[in-house]
């Protein structure tokens, strides 16, 4: 695990892991933009339901999307104690709905082992793969798989 800007060897991969619930996930830092406190959202008619609305960051249009909920588990209610990744995905920007942040991994492919098979299809989607680290169990997010062309310009 380290902290801060360090020399990546080539293969290396930097990782900002976070927490919903009791689980945790992680994505791959170079589509991380910032991380921000909660704020509260307007809500969009007819959004899907994993939306939980869009915010006002300097001046742009965010759309925010509850993690919790876009990976079929329960929908989160947020608080002051949530956090926004504000992510790149493909041409978009949007704010994901956190727990909180915990670490910035630094980890190689021979680190990231394939999703079970016995996963949903779902969770296969979405995840790239999982990092055994520390006896922790962490799920690596694929972003781009999360938000479908069509369904990130609706956004």
């Amino acid at each position: 695990m380290s902290y801060g800007v360090k020399n990546l060897n080539q293969g290396d991969s930097e990782l900002i892991a976070f927490r919903i619930g009791d689980q945790e996930f992680c994505v791959n830092i170079m589509s991380v933009r910032e991380i921000r406190g909660w704020t509260p959202a307007t809500e969009m008619p007819h959004a899907p339901g994993y939306m939980k609305g869009v915010i006002n960051l300097r001046g742009a249009v965010l759309p925010i999307i509850d993690l919790s909920a876009r990976l079929g588990m329960r929908a989160t209610v947020p608080s002051a104690r949530h956090v926004i990744i504000v992510a790149q995905v493909k041409r978009k920007v949007v704010g994901l709905l956190v727990d909180a942040v915990s670490d910035i991994l630094t980890v190689t492919d021979e680190n990231i082992q394939p999703t079970p098979e016995i996963s949903s299809d779902i969770q296969r989607q979405f995840a790239r793969g999982i990092l055994a680290i520390d006896k922790r169990m962490i799920c690596l997010i694929e972003l781009e798989a999360l938000f479908p062309e069509a369904e990130s310009e609706a956004a």
